[in-house]
């Protein structure tokens, strides 16, 4: 009896031939619906693009493909993991890749040889470019279990606290700092390479945007998170006590100081993190004794005269100009040197407009956990007048908004009417975007005797460009408001528009 030829892999030929065309086929079909992808050799050296990944090029610092093909790919693609594929054979199918062209939801997958033994290669997929629209619903969500996960494990450090003298943990890792759009996504990659050093970081931004959250995240994610976070507000009351705050006080050091002593903020928070708050606000005197305590070590505390090692990472933060503080000699400038080492500017709001939507998600889901309601939901022209707001006190006014709206509001859905009456009732000048289908096209300019079509085209596309500005960009956001689908916003926009990295 003749047995059929076979190949390497033990197949019959034929069926050898269906696995190379399912391969080539799969291949094919992977580059066509794929927002991008490219191939690195053994060594992980980029051999090839496709034409959906040449979009990335600009952002990545590159004018052309000849200039981006043969580079090593860590190299050229900032946070790649493809050299860890290459090394282990492990696929990541489904994970989020951050760098200056963006935030990507991506799949990596090793190539091997026929025998299946070697790798020879990996293959990078670019599966979705707009996360922050695209995978609104699953981040939301994923940080909704990132922030059930750090309250149990606030739970858990409590029931420790009986064992490690009240050591107080970090509550917020950098999941809980909400936002995918270049400011936020800059900001935390600044804020995770802090976080692998033992320097002192200075936080600077406006009040409410998130210093003291990315405090904690900086500590969670550093070699000192199973050490005390201790924070501290320079600025919360007269010079003595913040003294005796900071440094501790020896036993019966003044009429009524507690005969056993107590300790300072700066031994609680010894073999962990020191976070100094309003540090600009800071008494000119008491500045003097923490340089000495920084520079030294060491902490002398009220009524004594023994000096006590300690060990904490210091982050401080201010909503201040420290350095204009110090050209008006009200902040010491070697204090300034000494803890400008890592600085790092906190976003407003403002300037990150299409978080705004993700925020509110998140905020009314944290509303909806402590009242035991439903969760608000927001009309479209609702969401576009908030993303349209400058927001001068940042998140915290955002949830104060989104909070007095709730209450007021006899259903979980939300109108902008209800929001624009909450708006005038705070007494803050506010930003009222007009209703974004047909404010600011000039009809009165329009030839009545054109194609009805043409006509039509250009309102349409003006409505869509007040739409994108009323809601910072956000596709997302900007569809609802128009009531159109994504999909159908996207054939609208102009293909400049539709192939940026956003």
């Amino acid at each position: 009896m003749q047995h059929p030829e076979t190949s390497p892999h033990g197949l019959p030929l034929d069926a050898q031939s269906i696995l190379e065309l399912a391969a080539r086929s799969m291949f094919h079909l992977f580059s066509s619906i794929s927002q991008g992808m490219f191939l690195v050799d053994r060594t992980g050296r980029i051999v090839w693009v496709n034409e959906g990944y040449k979009r990335f090029l600009p952002a990545l610092g590159f004018s052309s493909v000849e200039q981006f093909v043969g580079h090593m790919v860590e190299e050229v693609i900032p946070n790649t993991q493809m050299r860890r594929v290459l090394e282990t054979g492990e696929a990541f199918l489904i994970d989020l890749l951050t760098n200056r062209a963006g935030t990507f939801v991506v799949s990596r997958i090793p190539l091997r040889d026929e025998s299946g033994d070697d790798i020879i290669g990996a293959i990078g997929i670019v599966l979705f470019d707009h996360p922050e629209t695209t995978l609104q619903p699953l981040i939301s969500k994923f940080a909704l279990l990132h922030r059930d996960l750090d309250d149990a494990r606030r739970e858990l450090a409590s029931q420790r606290l009986q064992h490690t003298g009240g050591q107080r943990q970090s509550k917020h890792t950098f999941a809980s700092f909400i936002g995918t759009s270049p400011a936020a996504v800059e900001v935390k990659r600044q804020a995770r390479r802090a976080a692998q050093t033992s320097s002192p970081v200075l936080l600077l931004g406006e009040t409410g945007t998130g210093k003291e959250l990315l405090a904690h995240a900086i500590h969670a994610a550093s070699s000192r998170a199973r050490g005390p976070f201790i924070s501290v507000n320079s600025a919360a009351g007269p010079e003595t006590l913040l003294e005796a705050e900071f440094f501790g006080v020896a036993p019966g050091a003044y009429t009524g100081a507690d005969r056993k002593g107590r300790d300072g903020k700066f031994k609680l928070a010894d073999g962990g993190t020191l976070f100094l708050d309003e540090i600009g606000d800071m008494p000119q005197a008491l500045q003097a004794k923490l340089l000495r305590a920084l520079q030294e070590g060491e902490i002398e505390p009220l009524g004594s005269n023994k000096l006590i090692p300690f060990d904490a990472r210091l982050i401080a933060a201010t909503s201040r100009d420290l350095a204009a503080l110090v050209r008006e000699g009200k902040f010491r400038e070697d204090l300034f040197y000494r803890l400008n080492v890592l600085p790092i500017k906190v976003p407003p709001l403002r300037e990150r407009r299409s978080d705004i939507p993700a925020l509110l998600e998140v905020l009314g889901e944290e509303m909806a956990l402590r009242s035991g309601d439903r969760q608000p939901e927001l009309a479209p022209d609702a969401l576009a007048l908030l993303s349209a707001q400058t927001w001068r006190g940042n998140i915290r006014e955002l949830r104060n908004v989104l909070e007095q709206a709730a209450m007021r509001s006899d259903s979980a859905n939300i109108e902008r009417a209800q929001f624009e009456q909450v708006l005038k009732d705070s007494g803050i000048e506010r930003i009222a975007p007009a209703p974004a289908a047909l404010e600011g096209a000039d009809l009165s300019a329009s030839d009545p005797l054109r194609p009805l079509a043409e006509q039509i085209a250009q309102v349409e596309r003006r409505a869509i460009a007040a739409a994108m500005e009323a809601t910072g960009g956000n596709k997302l956001a900007a569809s609802r408001l128009l009531g159109i689908s994504r999909a159908k916003l996207y054939e609208r926009l102009d293909n400049p528009d539709r192939k940026s990295v956003n």
